[in-house]
């Protein structure tokens, strides 16, 4: 079945005045409007696709790569706001449009709003939600602690950053976990630090113990390499000090030039540490 929002590998049917009509194995079928028939093509060919309805709600066929696709989330921006609602720009001819009562926040022209995608039930087209919490589900988690996972920066709160964990659960980083400007909508790796009674997930920016040693201990390794060998911390330095140079905690500086150390790659003096 050609489902609407979705990429779809079909089968170019017949060449028609209004552009080319596409099929899968199971009958189905589908216009590809003559704006992207591409110049060369042959019957029988596999085409890619996306799939949603145009201007008049009719189900079309798009070689355009659209900045969003159903059951995701993406940061888009609203080209205009009616008496119905808002229109973001997802990249195609067409707007995705958000409903008022699916906005968190009044959205405002040109402004920018993290949305999930969906289908609406009763229209059967397209439309965005910016409360996208009601997507996620931590109910039958699957992540484990100290394992990798794409993030998504969702919103902030008393406690730290909300982020999206692969698409499909949420989860926190703590304030004290946090040494980088996070934006919402950034798109970053991170891990498992725990999962807390009610499968909450503790996100880290990091790796974890031990794991966390070795991609920090070359950080601070390059760092020495790009500034003549020297840098001007060590285990007396101050957290703030730390945290504006390199990004990391005192605790993780300490665990690293540690490693580093005891490697016999640098030393560490009165006024800082020094390639060896």
């Amino acid at each position: 079945m050609i489902q609407i929002g979705e990429f779809h590998t079909l089968e170019i049917l017949r060449d028609t005045e209004p552009g080319l009509f596409l099929g899968n194995a199971e009958g189905d079928e589908v216009l590809l409007p003559n704006r992207y028939v591409p110049e060369v093509f042959d019957i029988g060919e596999q085409v890619e696709v996306f799939i949603y309805l145009d201007n008049e709600e009719r189900l079309v066929a798009t070689t355009d790569e659209p900045f969003i696709i159903k059951g995701e989330f993406a940061m888009l921006r609203c080209n205009e706001v009616t008496n119905h609602g808002a229109f973001l720009d997802f990249g195609l001819v067409k707007e995705l449009f958000c409903p008022f009562k699916e906005q968190a926040f009044p959205m405002k022209k040109g402004g920018w709003y993290l949305v999930h995608c969906y289908v609406d039930e009763i229209s059967e087209r397209l439309v965005a939600t910016s409360k996208t919490i009601r997507f996620l589900d931590n109910k039958d988690l699957t992540v484990e602690e100290f394992e990798e996972v794409d993030i998504i920066i969702s919103h902030p709160s008393d406690m730290g950053m909300n982020v999206i964990v692969n698409n499909k659960h949420f989860g926190l980083i703590y304030k004290d976990n946090i040494f980088q400007d996070l934006h919402i909508g950034d798109r970053l790796k991170g891990v498992v630090k725990k999962i807390r009674p009610g499968n909450k997930l503790d996100i880290g920016l990091g790796q974890i113990g031990y794991r966390n040693i070795e991609p920090n201990a070359q950080h601070i390794f390059n760092y020495l390499e790009d500034n003549s060998g020297f840098l001007p911390l060590n285990d007396k330095s101050s957290p703030e000090a730390i945290k504006k140079a390199l990004e990391m905690s005192k605790k993780t500086f300490k665990k690293a030039i540690g490693s580093l150390y005891k490697d016999k790659k640098i030393s560490i003096e009165a006024d800082g540490i020094r390639l060896l």
